[in-house]
């Protein structure tokens, strides 16, 4: 383990690294289940076949990524489909159905032709070291409010949707977000009569979430090793309680009746190697195109980000702001994304969540190992960890974010030039969801500003053509 992963190097051991693993395991898992389900519209496109597909996909594809990370990179960071462009993907396949008339399986496979294209792409482009002339384009200044932009994009997500979605039938058509449906309605009599049935889940899921931020809190003030692991427990714990003895709901039910197979022979059938390359004139190579760009922006900077402030908290980067082995980290990204079109997924990448396990003291390659083993063995016992409550997820999520938001004491807060930019990305990043939009926002702001005040020359050519890309993606909408 040494030899592999330098741990007394970077000051590290075994336990720490395994339990960094399974920290940010916990806080992604999530995905495991919710990709299928956003990809095949939670199991009404593509049948059943399809969904066990992209399943196995997701645990495949997402441990090869891992792997390559920690073999190639030495890097604690995993990866995963993308939020946020697994939803685009199925947007795009819904399109698809409607210009080609295909079913939804044949323009899926379609689809997995444009994540095959820009997974190679990718790879050409991390091995000639042009995603990394990318990241040393962006300004120091924006790349260290990369970081803390991300911890509010995590507490964003940690108070909103991961928190817990309720169906219907419990009074929610939609995710809840803590801060304006629970502590932002009125009263509380107010909140229980507009809930009506689904006020007490509310409660439970908002009570499990902040013991368990109280928890990790109070653990990590003493120093206690795997602070963030013990209180996503306590508050699993806690939850896991209070359904059985409010709710008279059994919270394990869900593993009697559970398939522990993995169901290879639907991804056989389905979406391993099933690329549908006959469709595309169908589509338009125009459109094609198009698609391929607009999926290559926003993961790249959705990768760039994740990977520049997850490593600012970990004191990755050198004081020039820029991370050892950037460009291995960003082709095991790569090489996830091209795994991910040959098994069956969207776009694999970089996930924030990674910052958890940073948190944990993950510092080297075998907490992307760990991580990795996990997503694997998941093929098997999936059940279990669909049992975890997005409440205690949420913990995490929290923590982690308002920790990250430490990076902003690096910024110099008497250039408006540097700050400007930084605080358009701090609003950007939670409220659209995106890594990229954010930086790409910031981009564009310090150009503008460095411009307007004379101070053109020390913005770098690539720079001027970042900001360019991202104006013509937000306002001619590709």
């Amino acid at each position: 383990m040494e030899k592999l992963f330098k741990l007394n190097e970077n000051g590290t051991t075994v336990k720490t690294e395994i339990v960094a693993g399974l920290t940010t395991f916990m806080t992604m898992a999530y995905i495991i289940a919710l990709n299928p389900n956003l990809l095949t519209g939670f199991g009404a496109n593509g049948g059943p076949g399809l969904w066990n597909g992209i399943f196995l996909a997701t645990c495949i594809a997402s441990a090869i990524g891992m792997f390559v990370m920690a073999f190639c990179a030495n890097k604690p960071f995993a990866m995963a489909p993308g939020m946020g462009l697994n939803s685009f993907f199925a947007f795009v396949i819904a399109q698809v159905v409607s210009i080609t008339g295909l079913s939804y399986t044949e323009s899926f496979q379609a689809g997995l032709c444009i994540i095959l294209i820009e997974g190679i792409i990718f790879i050409l482009l991390s091995i000639f070291n042009i995603r990394d002339k990318i990241v040393n384009a962006i300004p120091l200044g924006v790349r260290l409010g990369i970081g803390p932009a991300i911890g509010l994009m995590l507490m964003n997500i940690g108070l909103g949707s991961n928190a817990g979605i309720y169906s219907s039938a419990n009074g929610f058509s939609a995710p809840f977000f803590v801060m304006r449906d629970f502590f932002g309605a009125l009263t509380a009599s107010f909140a229980k009569g507009s809930m009506a049935e689904g006020y007490g889940p509310m409660v439970l899921t908002v009570v499990t979430m902040f013991v368990g931020l109280f928890v990790i809190i109070i653990l990590a003030h003493f120093k206690v090793k795997g602070a963030v692991i013990l209180g996503m427990l306590a508050a699993s714990i806690l939850y896991w309680a209070g359904q059985g003895i409010f709710f008279h709901t059994n919270p394990f039910a869900a593993l009697a009746g559970a398939s522990w197979l993995p169901p290879f022979k639907d991804m056989g059938a389905n979406t391993l190697f099933k690329f549908n390359f006959k469709a595309l004139p169908q589509i338009g190579w125009f459109t094609i195109i198009t698609l391929i760009i607009t999926f290559c922006i926003i993961d790249m900077f959705d990768t760039i980000g994740t990977l520049v402030g997850t490593a600012s908290k970990a004191n990755m980067l050198d004081e020039e702001g820029n991370m050892p082995q950037m460009k291995e980290a960003l082709l095991a990204d790569a090489v996830g994304t091209v795994a991910g079109a040959c098994t069956g997924t969207s776009t694999v990448t970089t996930f924030v969540e990674s910052a958890s396990g940073v948190e944990a003291g993950g510092r080297t390659g075998l907490t992307a190992l760990t991580t990795g083993i996990v997503f694997l063995l998941c093929m098997f016992i999936a059940p279990i960890a669909a049992i975890i409550p997005a409440a205690a997820t949420s913990s995490a999520l929290i923590y982690v974010g308002i920790l990250m938001l430490s990076g902003l004491k690096k910024i110099d807060f008497d250039d408006i030039t540097q700050t400007a930019p930084v605080f358009i990305m701090l609003l950007a990043m939670p409220v659209s969801g995106s890594i990229g939009h954010g930086i790409g926002l910031a981009l564009i702001t310090y150009t503008i500003i460095k411009l307007c005040t004379g101070k053109g020359k020390e913005i770098s050519i690539l720079t001027y053509v970042l900001s360019a890309i991202f104006l013509v993606k937000f306002f001619l909408a590709i």
